[in-house]
């Protein structure tokens, strides 16, 4: 009987996935046309673009203090939101995935919460929280303390964008990996640290630093949270994608394209980056028997 079902089954699945060949070189063709128009072609032509006045003036658009500035903001922003949400994904993460608890699901939503809501509004909410004239603004005022159109700004609407990003990764593995072997190692008398250590960790490495890669990229690149936050001081509050866009409003071109291509190379590296964790995750999965 199973011969016979699996013999009715095969021919139907083969039929359902062979398509014909006009129609494969449709859906194969359509997908390249859109990533050549949409994603080859715009990196194209930022680096062309870019070094379209020579050498000199791409590198001269780096020697600007301006410019400089707008890179060391953006990396201590960076610096300051990946590890406080890889602490926070792996504290949810574990949370959610090993334990039930009064309240795990507004934990989930909430967690999601910046995905949907636009980086704007959050910025916006920023601005009614901790403005001059706002809710906590005034104490903040009165002891001297700046969080809105300052870097404490700009480092708090790259943490609320970016807070997804590590815990979304690790959440949907460690539920699938259930709790038997933290169990396991508890039973054996491993302390949380130690089970933890050598035997959760190695079992989500390769989540991790995906989630942690994509926490980096979108770090790196946030515009309208930390543009509504910042002010646009030259100098002191602008990140690279702000400047980028005083740049091009002041119709400085080849300055602004120089500025952009380092962050298409950034986002190209990360593209890499990203690739290279999936290929090892895969590999890793083969070396187990476990599916990828």
């Amino acid at each position: 009987m199973a011969g016979i079902v699996a013999r009715t089954v095969r021919p139907t699945v083969r039929a359902a996935s062979a398509e014909p060949p006009l129609v494969r070189a449709l859906l194969i063709g359509t997908a390249a046309l859109f990533v050549l128009l949409v994603l080859v072609l715009p990196l194209v032509l930022v680096f062309s673009l870019a070094f379209s006045h020579g050498v000199k003036v791409y590198l001269a658009a780096f020697s600007e203090p301006d410019a400089q500035a707008a890179i060391r903001l953006t990396l201590l922003a960076t610096a300051i939101a990946v590890p406080l949400n890889t602490l926070f994904g792996l504290a949810a993460a574990w949370a959610i995935a090993k334990f039930d608890f009064c309240g795990k699901n507004l934990l989930i939503t909430l967690i999601d919460l910046p995905f949907a809501v636009s980086p704007v509004i959050a910025g916006l909410l920023f601005v009614i929280l901790f403005g001059a004239r706002r809710f906590l603004g005034g104490w903040l005022a009165a002891h001297n303390l700046r969080i809105i159109f300052a870097t404490p700004g700009i480092v708090l609407a790259t943490v609320f964008v970016t807070v997804p990003f590590v815990a979304r990764e690790l959440i949907p593995l460690m539920q699938a990996q259930g709790s038997d072997e933290e169990l396991s190692a508890a039973v054996l008398g491993a302390s949380g640290w130690q089970t933890f250590f050598r035997v959760t960790l190695p079992n989500i490495k390769w989540a991790l630093l995906y989630g942690v890669i994509l926490c980096n990229a979108r770090a790196m690149g946030e515009f309208g949270a930390v543009s509504v936050v910042s002010g646009h001081i030259r100098g002191l509050t602008n990140t690279m994608p702000l400047h980028v866009e005083i740049l091009y409003n002041e119709y400085n071109f080849a300055a602004a394209f120089a500025i952009a291509s380092l962050l298409a190379a950034l986002a190209l590296v990360t593209l890499v980056l990203k690739s290279l964790v999936e290929w090892q995750e895969q590999r890793a999965a083969r070396g187990t028997g476990t599916p990828s």
